[in-house]
């Protein structure tokens, strides 16, 4: 894989499929984004949950908007799930001894809130079922209509490699490489990723901010960081203040930030966990496997595959891969042998998840989803003509590792909005 793009080398299921090219997010409108809850709020409690649609921002963006808004902390704002920044999102959120009525009254750019009720507890990672996406790839080919309904039959049948997609490794695709960091305890290097080395991606202030921060000049590149990178800021400003001590700067970084960066780390071990796995069938169990039960989101171990193989193809179990952690369930056999291997190359043991402030404790994720739903249509509007594409997708599964199977080139992004 590429250093700059960890997504964009990773094998294909439909290596057959002659994909025509897209582009995909040519306005940020394009691609719309609707959270479908675990749960509806009761209407009681002291919790406020309320239905944001976000323009253009990631919803680490918003909650922070919102936080400076409300008077209150980002932790204190609760989310079932993180939204892609390039796109129309409607997501809940949910905060505490906030009345209502605040909410309503929020005038916020680019955020608008949809609905509000209330709830016993605190909105968490995890706390949603589904998302429907509604996405228009322009610059395609339309006459191969056909052929696309097609490919997207075949997906909803085998299921689609569940690759975390570009967005879990951040705008410099190297989120992940400070996570790996963190997980050696190399806390030097992970400052310096995060706050130094400009790349072909870093363009403007953002360019000259690393740059400075390179020279030594942490007080200056602080000032040069824009406003809206607020960790990026507060680090280099504890590096001024404390005579440039990097440990000192990582924990000024908020928390959930920190364990960004670990969990893109997560992220790109279960990516190479897919690529590979993938030649030999996603939908093909191994002895030794964990299985995913896809109506309980159990896991039970695969003792015989002939047996387990059946339920396998009708798409009731799939096998898993790791997000590693100190206590994750290991499987055994070919499987097991296939984890560790990555996991060695890396130099680790599922003991270097224990390391540190940020205990990772690890779990398990299907290697393939199930689009439903499913459906492409041709459109136009006064932009041109478009393929929209309709599906749904479990919580956790990328839309971007399905659209990667039917259009060449579909991630490129056309000018930004302002």
């Amino acid at each position: 894989m590429t250093p700059a793009d960890p997504f964009a080398a990773l094998p294909r299921l439909l290596l057959d499929f002659d994909r025509p090219p897209g582009l995909l997010k040519a306005d940020y409108t394009d691609f719309l984004v609707e959270e479908l809850p675990l749960y509806e709020p009761s209407g009681n409690g002291t919790h406020t949950y309320f239905l944001l649609e976000k323009r253009g921002l990631s919803t680490m963006q918003a909650v922070a908007d919102l936080a400076r808004a409300l008077n209150v902390r980002r932790r204190d704002i609760g989310y079932a799930g993180l939204k892609d920044a390039r796109a129309v999102t409607r997501q809940w959120l949910s905060v505490e001894h906030v009345p209502p009525e605040r909410l309503h009254e929020l005038d916020i750019p680019r955020l608008r809130v949809l609905e509000v009720s209330t709830h016993t507890n605190k909105l968490r990672l995890g706390h949603l079922r589904a998302n429907r996406f509604t996405i228009r790839v322009r610059q395609t080919q339309p006459h191969r209509l056909p052929e696309l309904r097609h490919a997207l039959d075949t997906l909803a049948q085998r299921g689609v490699p569940n690759y975390f997609g570009r967005q879990r490794f951040g705008g410099r695709g190297d989120a992940w490489r400070i996570g790996h960091a963190i997980i050696r305890g190399n806390i030097d290097e992970a400052i310096d990723l995060i706050l130094g080395r400009p790349g072909p991606l870093d363009q403007g202030d953002i360019r000259r901010a690393r740059q400075l921060y390179d020279a030594g000049k942490y007080a200056n590149a602080a000032r040069a960081w824009p406003g809206m990178f607020r960790d990026e800021r507060r680090a280099l400003k504890t590096l001024a203040r404390t005579g440039g001590k990097r440990k000192r700067a990582f924990y000024a970084i908020d928390a959930s930030l920190r364990k960004f960066y670990v969990s893109a780390y997560q992220s790109y071990l279960f990516n190479e966990t897919v690529a590979t796995r993938l030649p030999s069938g996603l939908d093909h169990l191994l002895a030794g496997d964990l299985a995913w039960l896809h109506r309980s989101q159990a896991v039970f171990l695969v003792d015989d595959p002939a047996t387990e193989q059946p339920r396998a193809d009708t798409f009731e179990i799939s096998p898993t891969g790791p997000l590693f952690g100190y206590r994750m369930t290991e499987p055994t056999g070919q499987p097991g042998e296939i984890e560790h291997h990555i996991l060695a190359n890396q130099q680790l043991t599922p003991e270097s998840f224990r390391a540190g402030k940020l205990r990772v404790k690890g779990a398990r994720r299907p290697l393939r989803f199930q689009p439903a739903n499913a459906s492409i249509q041709l459109g136009a509007d006064a932009a041109g003509p478009y393929l929209e594409l309709r599906f749904t997708l479990p919580r956790g599964c990328y839309a971007t590792a399905l659209i990667r199977e039917l259009f060449a080139d579909a991630y490129a992004t056309g000018p930004r909005q302002p």
